[in-house]
């Protein structure tokens, strides 16, 4: 018996890289810190939110690479001068990765009381038909 991987079924022409695209985002989905939403802003736009307080735009860099959004977050480390005698806010650093599909790009970003929006917009191609002729 043999048995067919997901991206090698023969259905499914031209999408050998699926299953690469599915581990990838298995691999990136058990982070949990900083906690985002994802929200459906319209049919074709998107917008995810991510919740880093503390984090000033020189901190964080947002990069598209292999269309995998990548979000990073650094704080330069000011601790030195300062005694905490408790300390439970977050200042870690921080990567949140996203996979993008064919078409969607990234319409902008910005950071507002906390929060850092990312805004994706969906390009819809134009409908082709194609008639194929059958030689002799």
């Amino acid at each position: 018996m043999t048995k067919l991987s997901f991206g090698a079924h023969p259905f499914l022409l031209g999408f050998e890289q699926l299953e690469r695209l599915v581990e990838r985002t298995a691999k990136t989905a058990s982070e949990g810190y900083p906690p985002f939403n994802i929200e459906a802003v319209s049919e074709n736009a998107y917008r995810i939110t991510l919740a880093v307080a503390g984090f000033r735009e020189d901190d964080l860099a947002i990069t598209v690479e292999d269309r995998q959004l990548v979000i990073r977050g650094r704080q330069a480390d000011d601790t030195a001068e300062r005694v905490f005698l408790h300390r439970g806010i977050a200042a870690r650093a921080f990567q949140r990765s996203f996979v993008l599909a064919d078409g969607v790009e990234v319409a902008g970003a910005s950071l507002e009381h906390g929060l850092l929006n990312i805004d994706l917009r969906r390009s819809v191609p134009e409908t082709v038909v194609q008639t194929i002729r059958i030689g002799r």
